[in-house]
């Protein structure tokens, strides 16, 4: 029972932290830490990291703080959610700068409609420069409207 718990846990977590990055993005990154994230939309400097980088320290804080109640207390809890955070931290970062923005140059030639869709709604959210009116949305569970075939 244990085992299924913690796997519900995980399985809920990482689906919760892309209502997380929505939120993050809409009113947080497109908001009071717009001067953080705009370099992303705008690049403004020639080094390969970017400020909006410094977004992801926030969330690994949080995982590694219930890697570390679970290793130290009776929270054993703290495990499924820092993996779920976790996982979905790594399956953004596959997603978002290693496919959309090929910061390493690896799935270049993925043509699925998964791949359309989500390029075409990243492209659709950088359409816009500033920091209103941009369209966010997160990168795995993107709206099907974006999944249109061609």
């Amino acid at each position: 029972m244990k085992v299924f718990l913690w796997i519900a846990i995980f399985i809920g977590v990482f689906c919760f932290m892309e209502f997380m990055a929505w939120f993050t993005h809409k009113y947080i990154m497109h908001g009071f830490l717009w001067n953080l994230h705009k370099d992303h939309h705008k690049k403004d400097h020639d080094s390969w990291f970017e400020r909006n980088d410094a977004f992801f320290i926030f969330y690994a804080v949080v995982s590694m703080s219930f890697f570390y109640a679970g290793a130290n207390t009776d929270f054993w809890y703290g495990w499924p959610l820092g993996f779920g955070i976790m996982a979905y931290g790594a399956a953004y970062f596959t997603v978002h700068d290693i496919f959309i923005h090929q910061r390493f140059k690896l799935f270049r030639n993925a043509n699925n409609w998964y791949a359309r869709g989500v390029r075409r709604a990243h492209k659709i959210h950088h359409k816009k420069l500033g920091k209103k009116d941009g369209e966010c949305f997160g990168m795995l569970f993107v709206p099907f409207k974006y999944f249109k075939q061609r």
